[in-house]
């Protein structure tokens, strides 16, 4: 399954933005608002969830700045990936994508789409405002 959001314009150079998106504790400002738990566990990785989800941990698997950040879960359980492809626009400004890929089944497809759809809406709406 592979999910995208929308592109937003983002108010900070693309290095500045990678080097927001690498340092996890920041990710806590671009939760939504419905979220319940926030912990950052190291330097690359956290555990978060949202009201009426299960607890989902996240570590930097790759970085390539100031271009690309990939997410990973920690548990092979569900296993998935958030990428953020980050576009320089101009010196001032940077475009970023986020896509989120992971190998489920067609009945937990069908039951998370709408969910994680709408997740990485809001974390990329909430980038944009940064």
């Amino acid at each position: 399954m592979k999910l995208e959001s929308k592109k937003v314009v983002v108010q900070k150079p693309a290095q500045e933005l990678c080097a927001f998106l690498t340092d996890v504790k920041n990710f806590e400002t671009l939760m939504p608002e419905n979220i319940s738990k926030f912990e950052v566990l190291s330097d690359s990785s956290f555990v978060f969830a949202l009201k009426g989800m299960p607890e989902i941990g996240l570590e930097i698997k790759e970085v390539d700045a100031p271009n690309k950040l990939v997410l990973g879960a920690i548990s092979d359980k569900i296993p998935f990936q958030l990428t953020a492809n980050i576009r320089a626009v101009s010196d001032t400004t940077s475009e970023a994508e986020l896509v989120f890929e992971g190998d489920f089944n067609p009945m937990m497809a069908m039951m998370i789409k709408g969910p994680i759809t709408k997740f990485i809406a809001t974390l990329s709406e909430n980038m944009a405002a940064l």
